[in-house]
């Protein structure tokens, strides 16, 4: 408590006068106190400390958490031999064999406190003085189990100081579980005919350290990999009282869990790592212990699935598939205690795992569809051969179905074709052990099968019938009782966590597995799903309602033949059910919103006239009448207007929806959007979109409701929200048609004119132009055309302005007022620069809209090369290859004899190219004739500086045209002598990454990783940074493809992250000196990169290693540092574990950047910037806090624990803020 009491240090801070005192007086006198005096020349020794070992009463564990508190208080304070000695007082006591466990325990928290502040010399010492301990002849087994433990302690606490000393201190923990070892204890037990416990306590011992090593220094465990399985798989069938010859037999468990005495084999379950030593009582020469060495083995196998398992290499060298996968699947049916089976079958669940973050495909693992966002449903980004002369393409007409579940292909050589050869064995040893398991060992079952589900796509067809009986069991609610707790799996388990899973499994499998054999699996499977629905807890009925959905995925067309009348039955029964939890007031809110958009769901996979099958046309009435009234409720709104517009999209036929009910349901989603929720505006607009692109639903929306609708809209037609502009302009667009140029009216207009007025780019730009030209072929663009030019005329960015009057003009015809001959006239006599601007744009827009039928020539527009303005000459490079690419044999020949003959107009002939090249698919015969000439001009023309960066694009969309033939042709270039020219070539390769046509892919597949290789070692600065820019885009873009080959190219990231001495350089200004870092700029494309992998190619990283980088980024200059505290954010999910072991040394990074205080002479932007790092730092400070709250209260993190206290004092004003 005095100690409480007392200032306290802070790191990297000046200590005031007070602490200074504090220190002063624990070291004069409470340290000597504890330690006792050390004897000087003929003086006789003072009175012992506290710490000693009395003889009758033993070491005292009350001194001993005095020095804990010591160290905790005032370790930064502590010198060189204060810290010697108290060192020597613990090891003392952990060499003692007459000591406690209790005190045994207390020592070696000590030592994990003091190493956090050992210098390397005394660190390196004290691995010294433990080598020496280790060797010693009169070493025991008591005394070598505490020194391995205190190697696991130290691990714990200081991983990236500690790690470099385990190639001589892993030999000693490795060598208690080694095979040489094991014989001669068997040998000696043969002779004795006993056997020794204490043997048991010191292989556990030693397997939780490897557990511990392998966890918090990965990278230095690598060379010892081998040696960790083999000792894994050496204790994971270790049982002294089972012969070998009858290993098969069945056998009763000798050790129930409630005698666990809390041992180390368990470190996370209380957060401590020494439970190992607690009360002597606990143990006893009848005990069989074998089970806890097994149990821990599980765990060290488990942690290296975990961590060494997500590197491809470790996976893909056969040691965890042909070594690791067949000794956990004997373990199903041999091993005798249930405890030890929990944690075999979590593992293989692990390892089963890791085979999908290793596959090249996408991630099948199945996520909650009532979670998604109607975003989820979008079509994927188009590449760079979407035409923007369709306006069409982007917004689709709905389609009538869903894709059918693809049969299941051949696995992939590898970790694949290995999972499949085990599969057979892994679900027959499940279905042998179901049979009178606990609850957790069956809950890890089904989750074993899901995992197998999931990553193995449709890999369980042949094994349905056999696993079904498993399932149908885990579903009901009857005699099921408590069992023992999963350490590697769930956070609780209980008969309803187990139905949960249940749930899951089968949803998942209901999504993965071809309808064709799961039909029976799934029929005879409904009435316990069924009845899990009408669960009073509302998790249960919640993921049953879940998996009914999935059910009705896949007992529906196109999954399955309209013919099977049993089906219609089965789906009625499913109607029934969904429909009472939806109208049934007193179900839990939760569960009644996923049983609309189940409801929304089954409607729309009925839709059309096979639908008729399933659910008959009044119960469809009746569920459409269930959606409106819910539509009407507050509080079920949301899910209403998701469901509405499953079947709004789906609608096939014309009695799928009623047309009073669909007019009642457009007025009440348009009264939504007033509405201040965000959420439900976009959900609502969402579901009128998809009414107003189907026509279908369309045809039923009469004059009052479309009224409605255009009063409800109109506010949204506004660039201040592009997000909710793009699916109002759509909408209109597709009822213009159908209602006539009345909706066109004037505050329509006045809106159009505004919202061009913003900043419209993308998907808001195309939807904008698509309501343009709608509005121009009905006859109602004159009013819009004379407002656009005389309401905004030059006051819009020309470039959107004229491509909305170009278009207009375009599709208009005669009745818009103006011709293409007023625009010349405009472009020849302006004398505003701006008005010539736009009137280039309006005329580029026109030849762009009538391609080969446009009177304008390309001198038009190369004319007005010789503008003084750049603005001017910049939109007239522009127009011409906007009316170039619907006419590329007319303007394409001028274009090219202008590179080769006018140096001054390159530039803008390069940009003119540009606009041509952005539409390869529409472009693409008309240029080949003059490929080869073209690729040749562009290569000479970017030797020029300012011309490089266009002329890179045009050269990566001229490859796109024929990949075949200049994709190599790109490769070839890569070594040539000019750096100008690899640079080009670099850039030129990232530009065709984005384009995703199967014939690019195919040629680049056997491409991307030479390149890739190549471009790394570019020497140049420049290159090598462009080559770090284009990884990450291969990455994004091509992740399959370089996915299995990251492990080749990231340690190339990992070096350029690094801090290059020889890059900075200082540099005079004025009478200073200031350092300037060529490197920065390549470290953060690095850092760029490393956050890339971890969002989408997480499996290919070595953590141990992304984790160093991390830490030292936190250190670096700003931009850096903030990539880095977002892969900590990151990673906190990712890797949770991993995460929580690198606490302490996140803490001592942070403390260095809190701990800088600006100049007093600091101007302005300087403590901007300061606070600018301490924020960024403190709200991940305040993440991590949240994500692992009992790290405070741990032994383990006490540098984390002392910095999170010191933060909330003296950042208390900022963390207010942040939270």
């Amino acid at each position: 408590m005095i100690l409480a009491a007392l200032p306290r240090p802070n790191i990297n801070l000046i200590n005031s006068k007070e602490v200074q005192t504090s220190y002063e007086a624990v070291s004069m006198v409470l340290i000597p106190r504890l330690i006792g005096t050390p004897t000087r020349g003929n003086q006789p020794t003072a009175e012992p400390g506290m710490i000693v070992n009395d003889p009758a009463k033993g070491f005292s564990s009350d001194a001993i958490d005095v020095l804990i508190d010591v160290v905790r208080s005032y370790g930064p304070m502590l010198n060189d031999e204060e810290l010697f000695e108290l060192l020597q007082t613990v090891l003392r006591i952990i060499e003692n064999d007459h000591a406690g466990t209790v005190v045994t325990k207390r020592a070696l928290t000590a030592i994990s406190m003091l190493s956090i502040h050992l210098s390397d010399t005394q660190l390196s010492g004290f691995v010294s003085g433990l080598i020496e301990s280790f060797k010693s002849p009169h070493l025991t087994i008591n005394r070598r189990r505490h020194l391995i433990a205190a190697i696991s302690a130290m691990a714990r606490s200081t991983p990236a100081k500690f790690g470099p000393h385990l190639k001589l201190l892993a030999p000693f923990v490795l060598s208690a579980v080694s095979e040489k070892e094991m014989n001669e204890v068997d040998d000696d037990m043969s002779d004795d005919g006993e056997h020794d416990p204490k043997q048991d306590e010191l292989r556990e011992t030693a397997l939780v350290s490897l557990d511990t090593l392998l966890g918090y220094c990965g990278s230095e465990m690598q060379p010892y990999l081998n040696d960790c399985i083999a000792a894994a798989l050496r204790y994971l069938k270790y049982d002294p009282n089972v012969a070998e010859l009858e290993e098969d037999e069945e056998m009763g468990g000798t050790q129930d869990e409630s005698s666990d005495d809390g041992a180390t084999e368990e470190p996370d379950d209380d957060n401590d790592a020494f439970d190992d030593f607690e009360e002597e009582e606990g143990y006893s020469d009848i005990d069989d212990l074998s089970w806890k060495v097994r149990r821990c083995a599980a765990k060290v196998l488990y942690t290296i699935v975990s961590t060494q398992g997500r590197n491809a290499r470790a996976v893909e060298d056969g040691s965890i598939y042909q070594k690791i996968a067949p000794a956990l699947l004997s373990r199903f049916t041999k091993e005798r205690e249930e405890s030890v089976k929990v944690e075999v079958v979590a593992t293989m669940t692990g390892l089963v795992r890791k085979t999908s973050d290793l596959a090249t495909g996408p991630n099948l693992f199945y996520a909650d569809p009532f979670s998604q966002t109607r975003s989820s449903r979008k079509r994927r980004r188009q590449d760079s051969n979407a035409t923007v002369i369709d306006l069409e393409s982007d917004f689709p007409p709905p389609s009538t179905s869903d894709t059918p579940i693809a049969k299941p292909s051949t696995p992939q050589p590898g970790p694949q074709t290995d999972l499949a050869d085990l599969t057979p064995g892994i679900v027959q040893a499940l279905t042998k052990l179901w049979r009178g398991a606990p609850i957790p060992l069956k809950q890890g079952a089904i989750l074993l099968l899901k995992a197998l589900a999931l990553v193995r796509y449709g890999g369980l067809a042949d094994y349905l019938q056999r696993i079904e009986d498993p399932i149908a069991d885990a579903l009901k609610t009857s005699g099921l009782s408590g069992g023992v707790t999963v350490s590697a799996g769930s956070n609780s388990v209980s008969a309803g966590n187990l139905q949960v899973e249940a749930l899951g499994l089968i949803a998942a499998i209901s999504e993965t597995h071809p309808s064709g054999s799961l039909s029976p699996f799934l029929i005879a499977l409904i009435p316990g799903v069924v009845a899990c629905v009408n669960n009073r807890d509302f998790k249960v009925s919640s993921e049953a309602l879940g998996a009914i959905e999935q059910i009705v995925v896949a007992l529906t067309p196109p999954r399955v033949s309209v013919d099977d009348r049993d089906l219609g039955l089965q789906l009625e029964k499913l109607y029934d059910i969904v429909a009472e939890k939806v109208t049934n007031n007193s179900t839990d809110l939760g569960v009644r919103q996923r049983g609309i958009h189940v409801l929304g769901v089954m409607l729309s996979r009925t839709s059309g006239p096979e639908g008729r099958r399933f659910i008959t046309l009044e119960q469809r009435r009746k569920a459409l009448l269930v959606l409106l009234e819910r539509l009407k409720n507050e509080t079920t709104r949301v899910a209403a207007a998701r469901a509405i517009d499953d079947v709004a999209l789906l609608a096939r036929q014309s009695d799928d929806v009623e047309p009073s009910w669909l007019g009642y349901v457009t007025l009440e989603l348009a009264a939504q959007l007033r509405k201040v929720d965000r959420t439900l505006r976009d959900v609502c607009l969402g579901a009128l979109k998809s009414i107003a692109m189907n026509s279908q639903t369309r045809q039923y929306l009469d004059k009052h409701t479309t009224e409605g609708l255009r009063v409800a809209i109109s506010p949204l037609i506004s660039a201040d929200d592009l997000h909710l502009l793009t699916p109002a302009l759509v909408i209109f667009a597709k009822l213009l048609p159908h209602y006539g140029p009345d909706l066109v009216n004037d505050n329509i207009i006045t809106q159009l004119c505004a919202a061009v007025q913003g900043t419209l780019t993308g998907t808001a730009l195309k939807a904008y132009i698509l309501l343009v030209r709608v509005i121009g072929e009905q006859g109602a663009g004159a009013k819009l055309m004379k407002a656009l030019l005389q309401t905004v005329g030059v006051n819009g960015d020309s470039a959107v302005v004229g491509k909305a009057i170009g278009t207009l003009l375009v599709y208009s015809g005669p009745k818009v007022g103006v011709t293409t001959e007023d625009f010349l006239i405009e472009l020849k006599t302006a004398q505003d620069n701006q008005r010539k601007c736009l009137a280039l744009a309006i005329l580029g827009e026109i030849g762009l809209r009538m391609g080969a039928k446009s009177p304008l020539d390309p001198q038009l527009f190369i004319t007005n090369f010789n503008s003084p303005s750049d603005k001017v000459r910049l939109a007239a490079a522009v127009a011409l290859g906007n009316a170039g690419a619907s006419n590329v044999d007319a303007y394409l020949p001028v274009i090219l004899e202008g590179l080769e003959q006018s140096k001054s107009s390159k530039y803008l002939l390069l940009h003119s190219l540009k606009e041509i090249l952005q539409h390869p698919e529409d472009v693409k015969t008309h240029v080949a004739p003059f490929a080869t000439r073209l690729w040749q001009i562009l290569l000479s023309a970017s030797d020029d500086e300012d011309n490089r960066t266009v002329g890179a694009e045009c050269i990566g969309r001229l490859s796109l045209i024929d990949p075949a033939t200049y994709i190599p042709q790109l490769q070839e270039y890569l070594s040539h002598p000019n750096a100008t020219i690899r640079g080009t070539v670099i850039s030129a390769f990232r530009y065709t990454l984005a384009d995703s046509s199967n014939t690019y892919n195919e040629t680049l597949r056997p491409l991307i990783v030479p390149v890739l290789v190549t471009i790394l070692n570019d020497g140049d600065l420049a290159n090598h940074r462009l080559a770090l820019t284009t990884l990450n885009s291969a990455i994004h873009n091509k992740t399959a493809l370089v996915l299995p080959h990251l492990p080749q190219l990231l340690p190339a990231v990992m070096g350029d992250t690094n801090l290059k001495p020889e890059l900075v350089r200082e540099v005079q200004m004025g009478p200073f000196k200031h350092k300037v870092d060529d490197g920065l700029e390549l470290r953060k494309s690095a850092y760029e990169t490393l956050y890339t992998c971890l969002d989408v190619a997480f499996s290919a990283v070595n953590l141990p290693e992304v984790y160093d980088r991390i830490i030292a980024g936190i250190e670096d200059e700003q931009d850096i540092r903030t990539l880095c505290t977002l892969m900590i954010s990151k990673l906190m999910t990712l890797a949770p574990e991993e995460t929580l072991a690198r606490l302490d040394a996140f803490s001592n990074s942070f403390r260095v950047v809190l701990s800088v205080k600006p100049k007093e002479s600091a101007v302005k932007q300087e403590l901007e910037k300061a606070q600018e790092a301490s924020i960024g730092v403190l709200k991940v400070s305040r993440e991590l806090q949240m994500a692992f709250p009992a790290a405070e209260a741990s032994n383990d993190h006490h540098s984390w624990k002392s910095y999170v206290e010191w933060i909330s004092k003296d950042f208390m004003q900022l963390l207010r803020s942040i939270d």
